[in-house]
């Protein structure tokens, strides 16, 4: 490729892909390829394809895309092939671990019956005594008992726990008798003392049970995913100036104080100023850049330099693009400056949850039993 501009399906067939994998891979990776768009059809530089041959690298080392997007997402985009290597080795370490660790575990099917056998003596368990039950039968060690994915905020244990016990309470196997308090029932224990056929079969109906929250959750997180991509979509087609109106109207709205654009003949690089209190005694100073490349350490020196001829100590970099390595570890070292640093991501993130360029379509309230409200006499 050189300067010139080619389609999706060109595109595509430089990596040997079908369209229709070119297509998913793109489109999954919109965000971060700099394009024109020519009425219905988007053209794509040698940028575009630099940071496909990255996600390749990644996929063909068996990171799939939703790993990649997450790791993107979390760490910014790799600037070099070391940083590459190194997620690259991360995931092949973590595998070996996986592999070894999950396959010794049980599995929500595994649990059922040491639930009820843990149970059995009619007691109230709470959720954390009831887990600790269940893994004391199985004896798991640590590294069981405490794994889990690196994008997970709970184990691996205690999901499957929580996954079983809706199962188990859904078919009347065990009842919530407060929040998070759980009780054998007649049914459970009887369970207990059917034959290992009758046992078999019901294990496997109960494996078909779906936790409606769960699923609420994991369509969330999906629709999260899609409003980010559409916001940064946006943001990369908006004018220059616009995007500087965002962004200070975005800060604004975070509640840092009043905001206004910088005059663009006399910015001296910087795009806007937050004022944290009414007279202006303290400023943030906000350079905004709508790039589709890397932000390196040079750009962020350059803005720091931009502060020091104001005499600031506080600044925020905002780019739809990604910074490097350099420039992260840069900001980390600076004395007596605070420069925080806002990726296309962070970015499309703050503007969903502080409401900005989006509506509230529509709200939904997700409700429980309070089980004190029932309490006395």
């Amino acid at each position: 490729m050189t300067n010139k501009t080619i389609s999706q399906t060109e595109l595509s067939k430089r990596f040997g892909w079908h369209e229709s994998t070119g297509r998913t891979w793109i489109t999954r990776f919109q965000r971060y390829l700099p394009f024109e768009e020519t009425g219905r059809y988007k053209y794509y530089d040698e940028d575009a394809y630099k940071f496909l041959e990255k996600v390749k690298k990644l996929n063909d080392a068996q990171l799939s895309l939703n790993e990649i997007a997450h790791i993107f997402e979390e760490q910014g985009v790799p600037s070099s092939n070391k940083e590459l290597d190194e997620i690259i080795s991360k995931k092949r370490r973590f595998t070996m671990i996986e592999s070894e660790v999950l396959t010794t575990m049980p599995v929500s099917k595994d649990l059922v019956i040491p639930i009820l056998l843990v149970m059995s003596d009619k007691d109230l368990y709470i959720a954390t005594k009831l887990n600790e039950g269940v893994a004391n039968h199985f004896k798991l060690n640590e590294e069981q008992a405490n794994f889990s994915y690196p994008d997970s905020k709970e184990t691996v244990f205690v999901s499957r726990m929580r996954a079983t016990r809706f199962s188990l309470q859904k078919k009347g196997y065990i009842e919530e008798v407060g929040k998070h308090t759980y009780r054998v029932t007649k049914d459970g224990l009887d369970l207990l003392n059917e034959s290992e056929i009758e046992i078999q079969e019901e294990l496997e109906e109960l494996e078909q049970v779906v936790d409606p929250i769960k699923v609420i959750n994991e369509q969330l997180v999906e629709l999260d995913k899609y409003l980010i991509d559409k916001i940064l979509t946006e943001l990369q087609k908006v004018h220059w100036k616009r995007f500087e109106s965002i962004v200070v109207e975005l800060l604004t709205a975070m509640g840092y104080g009043d905001g206004e654009v910088t005059q663009s003949t006399n910015d001296e690089g910087l795009d806007g100023i937050i004022k944290e209190d009414k007279l202006g005694l303290d400023n943030i100073y906000v350079q905004a850049k709508r790039w589709v490349n890397t932000v390196g350490r040079p750009d962020i020196m350059a803005f720091v330099g931009a502060l020091e001829g104001k005499s600031a100590s506080k600044g925020v970099f905002i780019t739809t693009s990604s910074f490097s390595q350099g420039a992260n570890d840069y900001v980390k070292i600076l004395p007596f400056k605070k420069v925080i640093l806002i990726d296309g991501n962070k970015l499309a993130r703050y503007m969903l949850d502080y409401n900005v360029g989006v509506t509230v379509k529509r709200k939904v309230l997700i409700k429980e039993v309070d089980f004190t409200f029932f309490e006395g006499e």
